[in-house]
């Protein structure tokens, strides 16, 4: 018996139709044809634009007959199309009238807002045709995939160490010697890199779809072209970024990304996404028009009374994000990516926006982070928050968690960077970042782990800029230097820039060493910036969005010439790696729960057992006990640090551990490479076990086992 379903029921020139299933939006392959399925509160009537891939002028426009309108939903079945080589947009008529939020124009051909290829910038950089009436192409995309049976790795949140990167800048250098620079498969090349390092995260700045043209324009002092290349500024969110893939011109990057992902999780790295959720691409007024605005641009963004965009976003626009529908389109994105990728977890740019109401003020239960944290399909997903937002909302210790939400933990990096240059009263504030910030954590029952952990990140100085410059030079982005935070607590060890001085690259190399030192023995969720471990500088730029240049290339010759903060790095990694000590799920107690005869964490300064607090100091030292180690459900090995961020060397009295035990030395930042760290179990025994100097501006680790 035939289905009923592949039968037509009407006809528009010489293609076959039928009344199509407005659930799912999108394009989807049904028996014999492709079902369009697309939202618009306010349109009167609605075309599907069908072209041939790659053609200028359709091929065909096909009125959604009056009865294939369900609700606010235009749905329709067209039968017998060469769905691999076809292209598809949408033409909206409604009302024109911006001052009542309406911006229906029958001219513009329209994205699908549910696209999950995307082209017209199948290959980075190559110059678009400004004259083609549909720049952003909507494509069909072919679950054939075969995953193996890989699955997503679900990684204990507290054993993560993350690793951020752009996917370009990663391998686009020439030194990276990989056979398809700056893409998703060349960092499949690099996976041997990743392991040596040993972390088992890597977060990927923005992948969705964008166009690296948009508000490109020369730079006033090289001509060179400046690009949108961070691509915080998305077309489309389901979609892959063609221009990141080698196969990107063949439409190939879904499964080109899924190899990547794939991969990664057979070498036991997770895969975090940057996502921006707060504006799309087509900015403020002026804008152009894409997807959204013409489709309805009343639901999909945040409007004043008069009709203007919000911009608390900082680039024109404001997505409406706790409308139904505008909540409902992140939720079938993320579920999409979590399903059909396999994406372990997702970090959410400026999510303060994200629990604003329509008007923009703050809302105290925001369903949108109430439904993603309580979403089936991604219950096991990480929720990272970027917990503030470009209209002055700042939640770091107050996001809306719902027991599942993480931050990057802005207070964490501000408190490092000031005691790391050495700035008086730090000491207490440091002893609440070490132990993964209870104060701003502990009173909602979110433990260590709801605190990511760094002390740069792609938007910033790197490590190396943040010990030589004390501030920015941003030049070349062709703004007077107005771009960028003046904000950067960064000390340049007494010269501005590059230098020659053996003493300060000798001190700037040891305050890099100290503040990876001080990020992996610290409770919750260390992340590293891309190149931090070779010492890749930005030459002071802290706001490299739109170089596409060796500014943001990774220079992998760096791996030889800083050879020696690469081992650190490694080395520190391993350190975390090897002792749960260093990553409990809950926060310290300050009392000997398990009868060991120590607290969990102790305090303690140049005496033992007595932390000093005062506003002078620069000293903060801690012990560690291995029998609290994950709740005391398992037994490590003692851990005593003390940071010494004075410029005077001190005689440190360490305390005395249990019987049959010593302590030995896994890290001292003052000592001359290769003997500033130690692999664990290489650690050499402490020569006098009740003491030793430390240097000024150093770091001291010591394993007592």
């Amino acid at each position: 018996m035939q289905r009923i379903d592949i039968h037509p029921t009407h006809s528009y020139e010489n293609f076959k139709l039928r009344p199509g299933s407005p659930i799912p939006f999108g394009a989807t392959l049904v028996p014999g044809g492709v079902n369009f399925s697309i939202f618009s509160r306010h349109a009167k009537s609605c075309t599907l634009v069908l072209f041939k891939k790659h053609a200028l002028e359709p091929m065909a426009e096909i009125p959604f007959p009056e009865e294939f309108r369900i609700g606010n939903v235009f749905s329709m079945t067209v039968f017998d199309l060469d769905y691999e080589n076809l292209e598809y947009g949408y033409r909206m008529d409604g009302p024109f009238d911006p001052k009542q939020g309406h911006w229906f124009d029958t001219s513009k051909i329209l994205l699908d807002p549910y696209a999950k290829i995307i082209g017209g910038r199948d290959i980075w950089g190559e110059k678009p045709d400004w004259d083609n009436i549909y720049q952003h192409r909507s494509r069909l995309a072919f679950d054939d995939f075969d995953w193996e049976g890989e699955r997503p790795l679900q990684i204990p949140t507290e054993d993560l160490i993350i690793y951020e990167m752009h996917v370009r800048s990663f391998t686009q250098h020439p030194s990276a010697g990989v056979k398809h620079p700056g893409t998703f498969a060349a960092i499949r090349d690099k996976i041997p890199y990743l392991k040596e390092l040993g972390v088992n995260c890597i977060e990927l700045m923005p992948i969705y779809e964008f166009d690296e043209f948009e508000n490109s324009r020369p730079n006033p002092q090289t001509g060179e072209v400046l690009l949108n290349y961070w691509g915080y500024s998305t077309v489309g969110f389901f979609a892959p970024k063609a221009g990141y893939a080698a196969t990107g011109k063949y439409g190939m990057q879904v499964d080109e990304l899924k190899t990547l992902i794939k991969t990664l999780h057979q070498n036991d790295i997770e895969v975090i996404l940057d996502v921006v959720f707060n504006h799309t691409a087509e900015g403020n007024d002026y804008g152009p028009t894409i997807s959204f605005r013409g489709i309805d641009n009343k639901t999909y963004y945040m409007l004043t009374p008069e009709g203007y965009y919000f911009n608390f976003s900082g680039t024109g626009n404001t997505l409406n994000c706790n409308n139904p529908i505008v909540r409902n389109m992140v939720l079938d994105c993320l579920r999409y990516w979590a399903a059909e990728y396999h994406i372990d977890g997702f970090r959410f740019d400026l999510a303060a926006i994200l629990g604003r109401d329509p008007w923009g003020a703050p809302l105290s239960n925001p369903p949108l982070l109430e439904s993603l944290a309580f979403d089936p399909i991604l219950a096991n997903c990480k929720l990272i928050a970027e917990a503030w937002d470009a209209g002055g909302l700042y939640q770091v210790g107050s996001f809306p968690a719902f027991g599942r939400w993480l931050e990057w933990n802005g207070k964490y990096r501000d408190t490092i960077r000031k005691f790391l240059k050495g700035e008086p009263g730090m000491a207490g504030d440091m002893a609440q970042r070490l132990q993964g910030s209870p104060d701003l954590y502990a009173w909602a029952d979110r433990g260590p782990t709801a605190s990511i952990n760094f002390i740069t990140c792609h938007d910033g100085f790197t490590l190396m800029d943040l010990v030589s410059y004390n501030g920015k030079h941003n030049e070349a982005n062709g703004e007077n230097n107005n771009d960028g935070t003046n904000d950067n607590e960064s000390w340049n060890c007494g010269w501005e820039g590059q230098t020659d001085n053996p003493d300060i690259n000798a001190l700037r190399r040891r305050q890099i060493k100290n503040a990876v030192a001080m990020l992996m023995v610290s409770q919750g969720v260390p992340m590293i910036l891309m190149g931090d471990e070779v010492g890749r500088t930005q030459y002071g730029n802290n706001n490299t969005y739109c170089h596409d240049n060796e500014l943001n290339w990774l220079d992998w010759r760096l791996l030889e010439s800083h050879a020696d903060l690469f081992k650190f790095f490694k080395d520190c990694i391993a350190l975390r790696n090897a002792h749960p000590v260093l990553r409990n799920k809950y926060h310290f107690r300050n009392v000997d729960y398990v009868g060991s005869g120590y607290s969990d964490i102790t305090w303690h300064g140049t005496q033992a057992w007595n932390a000093d607090w005062s506003n002078e100091s620069r000293i903060v030292a801690f012990m560690l006990c291995g029998q609290h180690a994950k709740e005391g459900t398992v037994t490590d090995n003692y851990i005593y640090v003390a940071m010494n961020m004075h410029w005077e060397s001190h005689w440190f009295e360490i305390p005395e551990l249990p019987q049959e035990m010593q302590w030995h030395v896994c890290v001292n930042t003052g000592a001359a490479p290769p003997e500033e760290s130690w692999a664990p179990g290489t650690e050499p025994l402490l020569q006098n076990q009740h003491g030793l100097f430390i240097g000024g501006r150093s770091v001291v680790i010591l394993v007592g086992k």
